[in-house]
Parts: C-alpha cells; structure tokens; sequence
C-alpha cells in the first residue's frame, strides 16, 4: 500500500538516505545512546544511535559518521526508545473532541499515527461528514488513517439514519488520499448470508486494495467466523472473551484486545496470550474509544500499555502490539512500526517499561512533544453550520410524549427489559414485572427498571420507540444524550416523565451532547455542537465537563464507571442481546423485531 502519511515518500529521498548512511552527507538529526527496543527481533539494543534524514531513518547502529555541522544531536542518555504508538481502531467521535483537538491530546502520549473509523459522523452526516473529519485532522502531525464507515446505517431496516453510505460510496471514498480501508463491518450477519449488498462494500475494497477492519460480536468460533474472515475481513476488535481472540488469531485475523475508557476487555482478553504459548504476532492493542477525561489523566495507548504489563504481558510483547504488528495489520510495516532504516522516523522517548512515561514525541523526524507537552502549534479549525446544525426535531416533547401504555388497564404486565453490563459492550434480555397504573406503564425505581425513549433526530420524522433498561441504579431524575450508537438519534432515560422532557429539550436547545436533570433542574450538561458528538474545546477543558456530568450521575444514583458510554450503546442493533432503536426493541441474536409486552 502505498504510504501518503510521511513527510516524504521514500522514493524522492532514498538518494539522501544512502549518503546519510554511507556518511556522505550529514543527518538531520541524531540520537545517541539509546537503549533501542527493537520490535523487528522482541530485544532490547543498548548504546544505539540513530540517524534520521528528510523525516525518515538513515542508519540504526554507530550514527557518529553521520553528524555534521547542522545535524543536531539529542542525547537520550539511556533512555529506551520505541517506534511512535499505533491506534489500530478508533472512533475520535467517542472523545467528544474534534480531530485536531484530539491530536493535541494524545501526541503528547506517544500516539504518532491513528487508524481512524469515523462511522459516528458518517451516520449523521454521511460522506460530507467523514470529508469534513479528514480536512479538520490535516492541520496536525498526528496520522489520521481513515477506515471509511461500512455500516451507515449499522443494520439497515432497524433504525433512522442521518445518511447512507453506499458501495458506491465507498468506492469514491477508497481513492482518498487518507483512506487506508474499511471501517469495522458491523453487519456481520450480512456477511455470513452473502448479502449482496454488504459484499458489494467488501469488493470495492479489496478491489482498491485496501484492509477491511471487522466487528465480530458474537461467541461463535466455528463456520460463522471462518465465513467472515474467507470474507476478507483482517481484523476484529470485538473480543470479549480469551477464546474468541485466541479462535481468531488461529484463523489469521488480527485480534485486536480492547482497553478504552468505558470497555475494560483487557483482563479477559489477555489470556489469550498469557496462556497460551503462541506467536503474538496477530495481537493489536486498541482503544475503541477514549473519552477525555481519560486522556487528560490516564493517557492513550501509554495508559493501554501500562494495563497491558499490570495484566502480565511483557512490555516488548505490549509495544509490538500497539507498533509493528498494527502496521502489519494494515500492511503499512514497509514504512511504520519499526526504528529501521528507510522508515519514517516516528519514535517516543521512555523513561522505563513499567511506567511507560512517555519524555519526548518525534513524528517524520521533528520533535512534537516534551514531558507530556506538544512543542508545536497546531492550528485552529472552523466546522460549518451545516455540521453544527443537527437536531431536527420539530414535534414538542412534553411530559405526555413519555407515556407508556399498557396491555391492560390494571394489575401487572410483563414487558421485555434491556439490561446492561458495565464497563462491557454486550446486554442481557430480562423479563421484568411492573404495576399498572391507570392503564399506563411507569419507571419502578425499586427493581432499577427506567423507562427508555429513542427519538429519530435528523429527518423530523416523529418516530420514537420505547422500552425499559435496567441496571444503571438511577434513584431519581433522568439523563438524555445524542450519542446513540450508531444512528445517534437522541436518546433518553429516566424515573419520571417531567424530567425526561427537560433533558430532551435541553439537548435540542443545545444542539445534542449529554446531560442528566433532578428535579426540574439540569446538574450537569456537555454541550456537542458539532454533529451532536463533538465539541472543538480542548481535551482539559471537556474533561472537566465530563467530570461534571459524571458528578452529576452519580448524585442521581448511578456509579458504574462511564455511564454515558454505557447508555449510548443502548440502541446499538448489532450488538446481543436486546437493543432499542427509535424504531423499536430489536432481538439481535434473530434480528428481528421484537414486543415490549409477553404474553403469559
């Protein structure tokens, strides 16, 4: 594949490079005595030099004959350097930051490039948004590799999207100059019943030679899984249990282990490695997402890597997995991943392999970042009205639009409730009980069931669907949010009606983000004016919102950690079990729609 990510492409310096080596021509840039961890051969390398020219690697090894009078000289005094860390799958969308906003944010953490699925934006804003995401990530050094969204809508029939993307789409979208594949294939059930149409999306892709990224969700390592890697799909971050990640390595797929600020998979995951005595070459540590407050203290793929070493995996084996075996995933390891001559010279500074402390950044040869600090200025970016302007709801919420109504006038009923694991990406279906009053259906705070709405946000419809989720421990009040996965239409949950209507029209008011209300009164809110997902402040600054609203949940009664990540996978159709769209609950183990009410 053909690499437009570094500063120079190989073939107009590769002159410059010989000489630099052969000690005919100086370095830009030298470093001297390193310790270097080699991932090409899982070693580490002491008294190193290297020698960097025109952004890429000259010489790995004695770079004394290639300094000059302008080469400048920086001494890393035996500290260890590692190939710039790797973000294998990404939605930038999940911290809330625009993508420049982003970069600032984790540079400073080590992270020189990102393979980036901007399927959240293109579910609201279609092809226009993901080009609007891509202009925005070029005014930073960062590497924004793009995986174009495949599933827009996730599942289509389901739910009400702002957009679609086509194959027809993507076949456009894989001649960018940034489109390195496509992004995770949701619809594996698509897949497995050679739809027409999903396949359509596998073939402009592999005719454009590019990589499919995958989501595999469900515990089945047999016929299912073969048929969706014979596919051509190369990877899957959707592992929850060690043996799924162990079945998909042994079938050649990158399994992709995932730590990020809502989804702890890594304790389970890591045994797939740490019992098994296997070549870990097909193992990528990835985020999925990141919120900001987890970027502003606790880090990006430094804070993976450093959960990585507490679960037990060797910290060489952990780099390989965030540097040369992401690259190789997307068959980019030619000029990424690796401190090895004619690579592009993206290398962090660390001061040792427990603490993964990051001391200084290099991206295409230039330092970006010193002592968790950027070195560079990175500059602003204006999003359009059109992207800013997204909530299009037209029909008054009142407290009224929240009734439910029962089966019956009185007595009891039986309804079909979604609850939720914290911190994990999957749901369980729960037959719950509750009262009827008047013939209609309440929030029963004392069994923690709360009532569920999604409305369609994009095309003025009026379509909502309802249901119940149980689990969060809300005592009182409601939240509501516009990130929805994966149609982001606005989401809301509560114990009473009154305060479910605030929440929802103070989101409409604002353009979408998330909040949570008590009593008549909103107690935290995170304003996201751009597609109702993002929001060009700083990292710092959201994350102070965040940690409000997270106050705020908690004085509400919930304590699971990422309550709003949680919440937002709620009407997510292809993940199991229960899902609620705004067009309804979905079983997503026989994708179909399903009854609130059972029949006794």
């Amino acid at each position: 594949m053909l690499n437009t990510f570094c500063k120079t492409p190989l073939w107009e310096v590769s002159q410059n490079l010989a000489r630099v080596a052969g000690g005919a021509e100086p370095a830009d840039l030298v470093i001297q005595n390193a310790r270097l961890i080699n991932v090409c051969t899982h070693e580490i390398l002491d008294h190193t030099d290297v020698a960097i020219a025109k952004g890429r690697i000259a010489l790995v090894g004695d770079a004394s004959h290639c300094i000059g009078a302008g080469t400048v000289v920086i001494d890393a005094c035996g500290s260890y350097i590692a190939p710039g860390f790797l973000d294998g799958h990404i939605h930038v969308e999940s911290s809330m930051l625009t993508v420049g906003e982003y970069a600032k944010a984790v540079i400073p953490h080590g992270t020189v490039g990102i393979y980036m699925d901007p399927h959240e934006i293109g579910n609201v804003l279609g092809v226009q948004g993901v080009k609007l995401m891509i202009e925005d990530s070029r005014r930073a050094p960062l590497k924004t590799m793009v995986t174009v969204p495949s599933c827009v809508p996730a599942v289509p029939g389901f739910e009400d999207t702002g957009a679609r993307i086509d194959a027809s789409d993507i076949r456009e979208m894989m001649t960018w100059d940034r489109v390195v594949g496509l992004g995770e294939m949701m619809n594996f059930p698509g897949v497995l019943a050679s739809d027409a149409a999903t396949h359509a999306e596998l073939a402009e892709t592999l005719k454009a030679d590019r990589v499919i990224t995958g989501h595999y969700s469900i515990p089945e390592t047999g016929k299912g899984l073969n048929a969706y890697i014979a596919s051509g799909v190369r990877c899957c971050h959707e592992s929850t249990r060690a043996e799924d990640a162990l079945a998909k390595m042994r079938l050649g797929m990158y399994a992709m282990l995932r730590e990020g600020s809502a989804w702890h998979d890594l304790h389970e995951v890591c045994r797939a490695i740490l019992d098994q005595q296997i070549d870990t070459r097909f193992a990528v540590l990835i985020s999925d997402d990141t919120h900001p407050n987890t970027l502003a203290t606790k880090g990006h793929i430094d804070h993976i890597l450093r959960r990585a070493v507490e679960e037990g995996l060797d910290p060489i084996t952990a780099i390989q997995a965030v540097t040369i075996n992401c690259a190789t995933c997307f068959r980019m390891d030619h000029e990424l991943g690796s401190i090895t001559p004619g690579k592009c010279a993206d290398l962090v500074f660390l001061n040792d392999l427990q603490s993964m402390q990051v001391t200084r950044v290099i991206i295409d040869g230039t330092v970006v970042a010193e002592n968790g600090r950027l070195t560079i200025e990175i500059p602003p970016f204006s999003y359009p009205e059109w992207a800013t302007n997204t909530i299009h709801i037209d029909e008054p919420i009142t407290p009224e639009t929240f009734r439910i109504a029962a089966d019956r006038e009185s007595g009891i009923s039986k309804v079909r409730a979604i609850e939720i694991i914290p911190a994990r990406v999957g749901d369980y279906e729960r037959i719950v009980e509750l009262k009827v009053s008047d013939g209609t259906l309440a929030s029963d705070v004392a069994q923690d069931v709360l009532k569920t709405f999604v409305f369609e946000r994009h095309h003025s419809t009026g379509r909502h669907g309802f249901g119940f989720v149980h689990g969060f421990g809300i005592k009182r009040g409601a939240m509501a949010q516009t990130v929805a996965h994966d149609a982001h239409n606005l989401l809301v949950v509560g114990t009473n009606d009154d305060d479910m209507a605030l929440a929802a029209n103070t989101l409409i008011a604002c353009g979408g983000g998330m909040c949570a209300v008590c009593n008549g009164k909103v107690l935290g809110l995170v304003p996201l004016p751009v597609a109702g997902l993002m929001n060009d402040e700083s990292a710092e600054e959201m994350a102070k919102k965040v940690e409000h609203l997270e106050h705020a949940w908690r004085e509400i009664g919930c304590e699971i950690v990422s309550p709003f990540m949680t919440l937002a996978l709620v009407p997510l159709a292809c993940l199991p079990e229960l899902r609620l769209t705004n067009r309804g609950l979905v079983d997503c183990r026989t994708f179909q729609f399903t009854e609130l009410f059972v029949k006794d």
